[in-house]
């Protein structure tokens, strides 16, 4: 699917069912770091190298999911192309002065 089709979907779901009128910015963005938080949560108190189980890892795709789909909201209510947004900040990241980062 492409990002086009991914929103129409979206939209028309939240539509058919009334939703729009609680997809302001405030609401969908408490909402996007709430999904966001469930996504922590999965790997809280897990040692960093263990390997997710099948569930853990399914629940992490669906948080995953409800986490983009908020993002989505937010990029069409703010009328932000996804794409330009992100090839915009990478263009910036690379004119960054980082900090080195010891590998070892």
């Amino acid at each position: 699917m492409d990002y086009n089709e991914i929103l129409n979907m979206l939209t028309d779901f939240r539509d058919q069912r009334g939703w729009n009128k609680f997809h302001n910015l405030k609401d969908l963005a408490i909402s996007l770091n709430l999904e966001a938080s469930e996504v922590l949560e999965i790997f809280q108190w897990q040692p960093e190298k263990q390997k997710l189980t099948p569930d853990q890892q399914e629940h992490l795709e669906e948080e995953l999911a409800d986490t983009m789909i908020y993002l989505i909201y937010m990029f069409d209510k703010l009328r932000i192309d996804p794409g330009a947004a992100i090839k915009k900040k990478v263009a910036f990241n690379k004119h960054r002065k980082w900090p080195k980062i010891d590998q070892h």
